[in-house]
């Protein structure tokens, strides 16, 4: 396995917008995409080149994601208590950016490196976690997944497709 860390505030892959616009009697459609991940891809790129296997996992791949998202100040008390966390502060960061606009940004980073896998496609198990901690960031951690051969036991999930199937 795979298990590297990026340290930065986590962004999500923005998504293209579509939008028309009317041009005398036509309408004409147009796409903007915001390019603001684009450093974040960046940190990741560089760290992870770091801990880039010898050569490219050329199977099924399973990656676990874990953000760390600063915790704002309102999670913490005043007075003469302050630094302290408020008992009532969340563990688990629930607001934006979405869990498939953050993975997007790391997938797409590390598939543009070409170092871990040779396209995302790759990705058939993946689990991402937010949470709050001290400082920003993610762990990444990256496997191949082992292919059943005739006889072996299944994992529950690929069992119980198969029997639906």
């Amino acid at each position: 396995m795979i298990r590297f860390q990026v340290q930065g505030d986590p962004k999500g892959q923005p998504r293209p917008r579509a939008f028309a616009r009317r041009m005398g009697d036509k309408f004409v459609a147009r796409v903007f995409e915001a390019g603001t991940a684009e450093g974040w891809k960046s940190l990741i790129a560089s760290e992870a080149r770091v801990y880039a296997p010898e050569q490219p996992i050329s199977g099924p791949v399973s990656v676990r994601l874990i953000f760390s998202f600063r915790r704002p100040q309102s999670h913490f008390r005043t007075g003469k208590n302050a630094g302290e966390l408020r008992p009532d502060a969340p563990y688990y960061h629930t607001s934006k950016p979405d869990n498939d606009n953050l993975e997007k940004a790391v997938f797409d980073a590390l598939t543009q490196i070409g170092l871990f896998w040779d396209d995302d496609k790759q990705i058939v198990h993946n689990e991402t976690v937010k949470i709050y901690g001290k400082a920003g960031g993610v762990v990444i951690e990256i496997k191949p997944m082992a292919i059943p051969r005739p006889g072996e036991p299944k994992s529950v999930v690929v069992s119980t497709l198969e029997d639906q199937g």
